[in-house]
């Protein structure tokens, strides 16, 4: 599916291969797209470019460091932390991994689709048998405090 922006772009070539300039494919783009259309300066920027032979509508790689963080290795690890202790904190996870909190948080949630319940880290949802562990497990767990209690 093409962007808007390409779409735009597009248009643009082709008025800009018909000869017409910067000014006459703005008003042509401004009359059929409204506010909608780009601003003057960015369809001057790309009549500079087709000029210099770049007709691409994708854009260009930039620099920088690129995202190295949401590897399937990264989240995979981060998985694997969480399910040897589901008490680790997030802090914890970004400080073995080197990276920032933020990220360790958005993977968790957003990648693993987990969220912290009481203390532990859980799936947000719970297939039946997930649910029927969980509260066995917690049944067991207040039998237990309501035994060591009563002594």
């Amino acid at each position: 599916m093409i962007s808007t922006t390409s779409r735009h772009t597009l248009s643009s070539r082709i008025f800009f291969l018909q000869g017409k300039a910067p000014k006459e494919i703005q008003a042509i783009l401004t009359q059929t797209l409204g506010e909608h259309a780009p601003s003057h300066a960015t369809i001057k920027n790309w009549v500079a470019q087709f000029k210099h032979g770049d007709f691409s509508t994708c854009d260009a790689p930039r620099p920088g460091r690129p995202k190295t963080v949401t590897t399937p290795e990264i989240i995979d690890h981060i998985h694997e932390l969480i399910l040897e202790d589901r008490r680790i904190l997030a802090k914890s996870i970004a400080e073995q991994l080197g990276i920032s909190r933020e990220w360790v948080g958005s993977i968790i949630h957003e990648d693993l689709d987990m969220r912290k319940l009481s203390v532990k880290w859980v799936p947000k949802c719970l297939n039946v048998d997930q649910k029927r562990q969980q509260c066995q497990s917690s049944e067991q767990h207040l039998e237990l405090f309501r035994s060591v209690r009563s002594k």
